[in-house]
């Protein structure tokens, strides 16, 4: 229990730290954000709190779906830190397309655009799993995956406007979230 609780306040405090240390400031580049990142911060408070207040209280799920979803957070956060660290200064939490924005196509981004939403999506999975019911579960990751998906809308509409074709080329051999599938 006592690893589980250091390992989701890594995760807290990684994400506080990226949030923090890597949001473009207004010269680097133009910003598409349209609010969705205090959205996503919202959507993601609101959630965890509601679902970690009806896990505590109401527990279904056996041992098995804890230990796995303990394995999505962390797997999760790996995923989310490659992708993050092969984009390096081209990584912003808030959508933004700078003066030198190079289309990244290469190692994990080879198979799908935003492994950086998919390793979240993982990780908020894993936590909603790890707490024991399917309430939970739903009230953590449907929320999430929805606010995530709004944002992905409006991130490939910035990208297809500043690289055109090359993006479109690129959407069209790869998938969004998940390799080979969606």
């Amino acid at each position: 229990m006592w690893l589980y609780v250091v390992i989701c306040g890594f995760w807290l405090l990684s994400e506080i730290v990226i949030n923090i240390f890597t949001r473009t400031k207004k010269p680097a580049g133009e910003s598409h954000d349209n609010g969705t990142l205090g959205l996503i911060w919202v959507v993601i408070i609101v959630s965890i709190t509601c679902g970690v207040l009806i896990g505590v209280n109401y527990r279904e799920f056996n041992v098995f779906c804890y230990f796995l979803g303990f394995a999505f957070i962390i797997a999760g956060m790996i995923i989310r830190a490659i992708a993050i660290a092969s984009l390096k200064s081209m990584f912003t939490p808030n959508v933004t397309i700078r003066n030198d924005h190079v289309l990244k196509t290469d190692g994990i981004y080879k198979r799908i655009r935003h492994p950086s939403y998919s390793g979240s999506l993982l990780s908020f999975l894993g936590l909603g799993l790890s707490l024991g019911n399917w309430i939970s579960l739903a009230v953590i990751f449907i929320p999430v995956c929805a606010v995530f998906l709004y944002r992905i809308n409006i991130e490939e509409q910035a990208l297809v406007g500043n690289f055109g074709q090359d993006y479109l080329n690129y959407k069209k051999v790869t998938k969004r979230l998940i390799p080979f599938i969606y």
